[in-house]
């Protein structure tokens, strides 16, 4: 689609700019997170989205940058909750001459370097020939390919180095010339049920990216939104697609290595982990829209952490993190340990694993720990099992959880023990029962690994 080209002012200063912003928001809402994405396209239906990334998502920040994209975009109405817009070479343009203040200033630092003054010439000259004459603009006019400056610019204002990157594309968007993806601006404002896919890409990575916490964005609906697709490195194929042209694809030798199919990417394919001490075995056990707190580790093998799930800070994991499932830092849960989720099986309600727990090997948690809780080995604890627990044990679980109310039978359901910290699980075989007592050993992970 041929851009609507159309004139707009240069911003010369940040005190325009300031008021720019101001002016913009006088009726209008605050988005609660937008950003610039790639959408790959499907190879079926002409212009249909299939995927998203976003290389910088803005939640509830950088409110200046979304007016500058939403102007940008000649948005004339916000009355739909969510905004997906195509993103074009006018766009990019017009986006530039409301960042001109930001970037020249940037430009002008970058002077020392040689070419510094014939680019901020260069740039000056774009803005004021758009701004002046949008229809005269070519492709050629269009400067500033060199990654080195891409980097440079920018530095302190992600969202211009976006527009920058958009600027390397610039042919392509505005020529059409690329059938497999496109670039669009994408926000929501409420927290609603979400209603396209764009918009649950933001939401998964929001919570990837630790932007906002596990459990407290609205996800209903997403799976009926997202396509079940074919994952080969980073490119999604639909399954359609490769079926219909499966002997010309493999007769070409163009058939993908199909890596895996779902709905959802994986992790490391949307997000990079915010610090280094992150350490992920098997990449293919985590899913997009987990979160991995400092010092993380996922070992190969039965771990697994599904989206809207995943661990607040250092914590080994060998067993599997089911959805909406919170885990405290320092905790170790064992190899094939598994700690049960809300998508499916009847339990609706989300679990939380507090700090510095051991979850030993096979076994099977269905209620909520505290901190400094213990289920032994191959033990199974669900809400509704029948836990034993001896008076003297249970006035020791009294005196560190005021909730707790001691039963003079000895006998709970495993929904009575939810949360309570300091509790030790175990399965006793010669005579078989659940018991529970209060927990005297301390779980500390191992430093050198996290």
């Amino acid at each position: 689609m041929a851009p609507h080209y159309s004139s707009i002012s240069i911003i010369q200063t940040e005190e325009e700019f300031k008021h720019f912003v101001d002016e913009f928001y006088q009726d209008k809402k605050k988005p609660k997170s937008f950003g610039v994405c790639r959408a790959e396209l499907s190879r079926i239906e002409s212009n249909k989205v299939v995927s998203v990334n976003f290389p910088l998502l803005n939640f509830e920040q950088n409110f200046g940058s979304f007016a500058v994209f939403a102007t940008a975009a000649r948005l004339q109405s916000f009355e739909s909750n969510e905004i997906v817009v195509d993103i074009d070479s006018a766009f990019v343009l017009r986006a530039l001459c409301l960042f001109y203040p930001f970037i020249t200033k940037e430009l002008i630092a970058y002077e020392p370097i040689d070419r510094g003054e014939t680019i901020l010439h260069g740039f000056k000259n774009l803005c004021e020939k758009f701004s002046t004459d949008p229809y005269s603009i070519k492709t050629a006019d269009v400067l500033f390919t060199d990654s080195a400056i891409h980097q440079y610019i920018g530095a302190k204002h992600k969202n211009i180095q976006v527009v920058f990157e958009l600027l390397r594309h610039i042919s392509s968007i505005y020529k059409g010339e690329n059938e497999c993806y496109k670039f669009q601006l994408v926000a929501y404002f409420d927290d609603l049920q979400t209603q396209s896919l764009q918009v649950a890409y933001a939401k998964l990575h929001a919570l990837s990216a630790g932007l906002t916490p596990l459990r407290s964005l609205n996800l209903d609906g997403i799976f009926g939104l997202l396509p079940n697709l074919a994952w080969s490195g980073n490119k999604p194929y639909e399954l359609q697609y490769l079926r219909d042209n499966e002997i010309s694809l493999k007769m070409e030798g163009e058939f993908p290595c199909i890596d895996f199919i779902d709905k959802f990417p994986r992790y490391l394919m949307q997000v990079l982990p915010q610090v280094d001490n992150i350490r992920i075995l098997d990449s293919s056990k985590t899913r997009f829209g987990a979160f991995l707190g400092a010092g993380y580790t996922q070992m190969p093998g039965a771990s697994y952490v599904n989206f809207n799930s995943g661990a607040l800070g250092a914590c080994m994991n060998e067993g599997r993190i089911s959805s909406s499932v919170v885990v405290g830092e320092g905790t170790d849960i064992g190899g094939g340990a598994s700690i049960l989720g809300v998508l499916s099986g009847g339990n609706t309600t989300p679990i939380s694993i507090g700090k510095n727990c051991l979850l030993g090997a096979n076994s099977v948690t269905g209620i909520s720990l505290g901190d400094s809780c213990i289920v032994d080995a191959g033990t199974t604890i669900l809400a509704g099992s029948v836990v034993k627990i001896n008076h003297d044990e249970a006035q020791k679980i009294a005196a560190i959880n005021q909730n707790f109310v001691v039963q003079d039978n000895g006998l709970y359901k495993g929904y009575m023990l939810s949360g309570l910290h300091g509790v030790h699980f175990r399965f006793m075989t010669q005579n078989p029962c659940l018991i529970a007592f209060r927990s005297k050993r301390s779980i500390n992970l191992n430093k050198d690994l996290h």
